[in-house]
C-alpha cells in the first residue's frame, strides 16, 4: 500500500506544480507589461500567443532559442525579461500552449 500511496502523492504533486508554473508564467507577464505589445488572439505590437504557438508548432527546440531571446531581447530589440532561466521556460512553454 506505501508505493501506491507514494505514487498518488508524486502525481499530485506534478499535477498542481504545472498549475504553479502556469500562475507563476502569468505574474511574469503582467510584472513585465508583455500585454502592452501581446495578447492572446490578436496581433497589437506583437504576435498574439496563439499565432506564436501555431507558428511553432512542432518544434520543440524552437523553447531553448525563444528563452534566449527573452534574455538577450534578440536581433528585433523586444523587450529584456530579467528572470531565471526556469521562470523564462514556464513563460514560452505557457505562450506555446496558447490556442
Amino acid at each position: 500500500m506505501k508505493p501506491f500511496a507514494a505514487l498518488v502523492s508524486a502525481l499530485i504533486f506534478v499535477s498542481s506544480s504545472g498549475a504553479a508554473l502556469a500562475g507563476n508564467a502569468e505574474d511574469l507577464i503582467t510584472a513585465n507589461k508583455c500585454n502592452k505589445c501581446h495578447t492572446a488572439s490578436t496581433t497589437k505590437k506583437g504576435p498574439s500567443w496563439a499565432s506564436l504557438a501555431e507558428k511553432y508548432k512542432g518544434k520543440p527546440e524552437v523553447a531553448a532559442r525563444l528563452v534566449t531571446m527573452l534574455k538577450t531581447g534578440g536581433p528585433d530589440d523586444h523587450k529584456k525579461v530579467e528572470a531565471p532561466d526556469a521562470d523564462l521556460k514556464a513563460i514560452i512553454d505557457l505562450v506555446l500552449s496558447s490556442k
